[in-house]
């Protein structure tokens, strides 16, 4: 909930992918709260949407279409399909039950273009996992490749793809960005902790640390997913330490799932490269290259942009969506077979 990243891309849903303008919208502050509070109250966040929320969101990410093609000079007759993630604010595909606010009508009615949205529920309906569904636009933007290789997208979850020669994996690790930014927000009122320097000056607390990676979801085999408050009942032991204790111990413990994730993977990728808001936390990737002794750079070596990777993603699979090819894949969400999904709003 940072902000409402928007892309705009030219694609055929396969290799051909070119990026041509990106933008970032911004949430209302009240807006924003609402959704936290929401968040932080399961059972509310599981239960239907209000109206006027549903509402809001649509037009807040409706608002961010119009203010990009605004600021590139586009106009929205030039644009095909608009995929639409809309915003997530309950993940539980045990309960084969995914939750992410937007209305597709609403927003066909207001930019007069076709729009794809509710992308993650048929693959939930289907006994998968619903997340991550960014792997299969990773290995196509990425090319070829002859080595294995690591893409971990580090946003309020971070999740991983792993893709060699001839295999494709993916799964949520395990907390990305999510546990220190809501510790951070309570401690100090900022949003984030910037550059990772809170943490920096803190002393990491192992005892809790252990305690917290020894939690099943870390041992358990992928496909696997997580919701963005599935740790948060082991924030009573962070409240317990200092404001740069805590944050240096929750990001050593998304570090080390990160870490932890290789022992799921086929082999050792030889390069990681990482998008998402994290990787502007310099301290993490420092954390990250020191634990796996290879090389760790954001995707912009790659010539990537790391803030819009995915919403270029879901530009990508709209139109995935429109031709019918699958969004999913039994190695990247546990799906039984290649998983189709989304739904269109023309009318």
């Amino acid at each position: 909930m940072d902000a409402i990243d928007v892309a705009l891309i030219e694609t055929d849903g396969n290799v051909h992918i070119k990026v041509c303008a990106v933008g970032i919208g911004a949430y209302d502050p009240g807006l924003r709260e609402i959704l936290l509070q929401r968040l932080a109250d399961p059972a509310l966040a599981s239960a239907p949407a209000p109206r006027d929320l549903v509402d809001a969101v649509t037009d807040a990410h409706c608002r961010a279409v119009e203010e990009m093609i605004e600021a590139n000079h586009i106009l929205l007759s030039e644009i095909d399909l608009i995929g639409f993630h809309g915003q997530t604010i309950f993940h539980a595909p045990d309960r084969r039950l995914t939750i992410q606010i937007f209305d597709g009508q609403r927003a066909y009615r207001r930019l007069k273009t076709p729009v794809v949205s509710d992308f993650r529920t048929a693959d939930v309906l289907a006994g998968g996992q619903g997340a991550p569904l960014a792997p299969l636009f990773h290995r196509a933007k990425f090319g070829d490749i002859r080595e294995p290789i690591a893409i971990v997208n580090i946003g309020g979850v971070s999740n991983i793809t792993y893709f060699d020669h001839d295999t494709i994996l993916a799964f949520d690790t395990g907390p990305g960005s999510a546990l220190i930014d809501d510790f951070i927000r309570r401690r100090r009122g900022i949003n984030y902790d910037q550059d990772g320097l809170i943490a920096r000056s803190g002393k990491i607390n192992s005892e809790i640390a252990e305690h917290i990676l020894s939690i099943s979801y870390f041992d358990q085999k992928p496909p696997k997913s997580l919701d963005r408050n599935h740790f948060h009942k082991v924030m009573e032991e962070i409240e317990t330490l200092s404001d740069a204790d805590g944050a240096a111990t929750l990001l050593d413990l998304t570090a080390r799932s990160i870490v932890i994730s290789r022992a799921h993977l086929p082999q050792t990728p030889k390069q990681w490269f990482i998008c998402g808001g994290g990787r502007h936390n310099f301290f993490l990737l420092e954390r990250l290259r020191d634990l796996l002794d290879v090389p760790v750079n954001p995707v912009e070596i790659l010539g990537w942009n790391g803030d819009m990777v995915e919403a270029e993603c879901f530009a990508w699979l709209a139109v995935r969506v429109v031709k019918d090819l699958p969004l999913s894949l039994p190695t990247t969400t546990g799906v039984p077979f290649p998983m189709k999904g989304g739904c269109i709003d023309y009318l």
